[in-house]
């Protein structure tokens, strides 16, 4: 049996796909509606990983997230809040991922994946990437030991990169990687203004290689 699952959801139709879907994974889910509910849970058992909306009906999944502190349990929000504010405060209050409905359900399921796979039951895992720390669990960069000040998206490119070392990424599957829709909406070039972004923050600490007419490369 795999790790517990811990799903705050309070649409029924959402919860019930979600539940069948984490189960046949073999996930042991536990699933609740309100924060009331929840917090009654979360005070007689404990989970690998919490999947929280945003929007409850009283209350919201950041009261939730502060009560599973100092539980050694991973979050990932899951929300209709499409607002890089919220996005940035969440990462630096903790959560491991921030995924926007409407949500394609493999990649859902690849991201609780890839959370408890790093976070081996809450023992928090870094990935390094030339001269560059990641700590997944924060979801924080340091550069030398040094903060990086990343927005979501910056950071969703820099993991995306870390998790893919020495591998030819092309510019749609790096789009499907930092923005959680299709991303059609998406000019071209603002993945390019992305990685210009980044080069200049990173410095010479990471080398993002442009391959001519097919994608990206870091190794």
């Amino acid at each position: 049996m795999k790790p517990n699952i811990l799903l705050v959801e309070d649409d029924t139709m959402i919860a019930s796909g979600l539940i069948y879907a984490l189960e046949q994974e073999s996930y042991a889910v536990t699933h609740c509606q309100s924060v009331a509910e929840t917090l009654r849970v979360i005070n007689t058992a404990r989970f690998a990983l919490a999947i929280l909306d945003m929007q409850l009906p009283d209350g919201t999944g950041d009261q939730i997230h502060e009560s599973l502190q100092n539980m050694n349990t991973a979050v990932i929000f899951l929300t209709v809040v499409d607002d890089e504010g919220n996005i940035v405060r969440a990462f630096e209050s903790g959560a491991a991922d921030y995924i926007i409905k409407p949500f394609r359900l493999r990649e859902l399921l690849a991201r609780v994946g890839r959370v408890l796979g790093v976070s081996d039951g809450g023992n928090a895992a870094n990935l390094m990437l030339g001269g560059v720390t990641i700590d997944i669990s924060a979801g924080k960069a340091y550069l030398n030991g040094t903060l990086l000040d990343l927005t979501a998206l910056e950071y969703r490119l820099l993991l995306t990169f870390a998790s893919n070392k020495g591998q030819l990424l092309t510019r749609g599957q790096i789009l499907e990687n930092i923005w959680d829709s299709t991303g059609s909406f998406v000019e071209d070039n603002t993945l390019t203004v992305y990685i210009k972004r980044l080069r200049e923050k990173l410095g010479d600490a990471v080398n993002i290689q442009t391959v001519r007419g097919l994608g990206y490369r870091v190794d």
